[in-house]
């Protein structure tokens, strides 16, 4: 048999197990953890995972350890190590130190006119996996987490947020205004956002005046914090939105208030945006789709606002339709 039907049937071999019960999978599930593919290996520790086999504990972190060795050559694009953490931490692995090691890990792979760096989720896995080990203390949670705030990879990065967020303490918190208040060279907006969500989520209402400077720009930044402010469903969430709206200039950005406004699901916000639509003010048509795509249940009452509008009829039909297809 040539190595690639070789390969087919050891894939077809592992997804035939999906049929079988646990105690027939355990045995070739050792075995292909055992296997110096990383795709074979990757595939049974996702199994091993879904199926809750902890018996199989010692072979994951055995395969783990392994494919640290000459990893560009024996684990490309990282399948078998991002794989093995992700099942490692389904099982809420108390010992932090494999991923400590994925943390750390960077793997310089050759592309076109270089090389590149394919590490960036398996550090983000392991760091959202480092926040369950229990006998970490905080402090040095946050000082592992510290450099992967600025890691060059952007899933890393987010991850890094998400998993400071998950500690939920003053501290974290403060990491992520930190953070958020000294953006990096080409830093993405939505890893920023994260930021702002994070710190919401972790000291609630009381910070929402600290997200609402970022609202000034009229840029993607300012659109990430009017959207985290949203988050909160609250009502004064609405009345900052509604605040910043009544300054906006840029209509893209009155567009993102307007939605965020919505999203807030306050009585006081649809009521203001009805009125908006009522009074077929400067940008309804863009109120509109931000009712119906956040608040579809208003959708009897909008139909009879636009009603003898052609303008605002088709906006509420393009939009409705598109509501209807998600």
């Amino acid at each position: 048999m040539s190595g690639k039907k070789n390969f087919e049937a050891q894939l077809e071999a592992l997804d035939a197990l999906r049929q079988q019960p646990d105690e027939a999978c355990i045995a070739p599930l050792r075995a292909a953890l055992q296997h110096r593919n990383n795709y074979i290996v990757a595939k049974a520790s996702e199994m091993v995972a879904l199926r809750r086999m902890d018996e199989l504990m010692p072979e994951l972190l055995t395969a783990f350890d392994r494919f640290f060795e000459d990893a560009a050559k024996n684990d490309p694009q990282c399948w078998a190590k991002n794989s093995l953490s992700r099942a490692l931490a389904a099982f809420e692995l108390q010992e932090p130190a494999p991923f400590l090691r994925g943390l750390r890990h960077v793997q310089l792979e050759p592309v076109w006119g270089g090389s590149s760096d394919t590490a960036g989720p398996l550090r983000g896995i392991c760091a959202l996996a480092l926040v369950q080990c229990r006998a970490v203390p905080e402090v040095d949670l946050l000082r592992y987490l510290l450099d992967l705030l600025l890691d060059k990879d952007k899933t890393a990065r987010a991850d890094a947020v998400r998993a400071i967020e998950q500690l939920g303490s003053p501290a974290a918190s403060l990491l992520l205004r930190l953070r958020a208040q000294t953006p990096i060279e080409n830093d993405e907006a939505e890893i920023l956002g994260a930021c702002y969500v994070g710190v919401l989520r972790i000291e609630g209402e009381p910070a929402l005046q600290w997200v609402s400077r970022f609202l000034a720009n009229e840029d993607d930044v300012a659109g990430e914090a009017a959207l985290a402010i949203s988050s909160t469903h609250s009502e004064q969430a609405f009345v900052l939105l509604k605040q910043r709206f009544e300054t906006a200039r840029d209509p893209w950005f009155r567009s993102v208030l307007l939605s965020a406004i919505a999203l807030t699901r306050q009585v006081a916000a649809t009521d203001f945006l009805l009125r908006l639509v009522e009074s077929d003010a400067l940008g309804a048509d863009q109120v509109v789709e931000a009712l119906l795509r956040s608040a579809p249940a208003e959708d009897v009452v909008l139909e009879k606002l636009v009603k003898g509008n052609a303008r605002l009829e088709r906006a509420f039909a393009d939009n409705a339709n598109a509501s209807a297809r998600r």
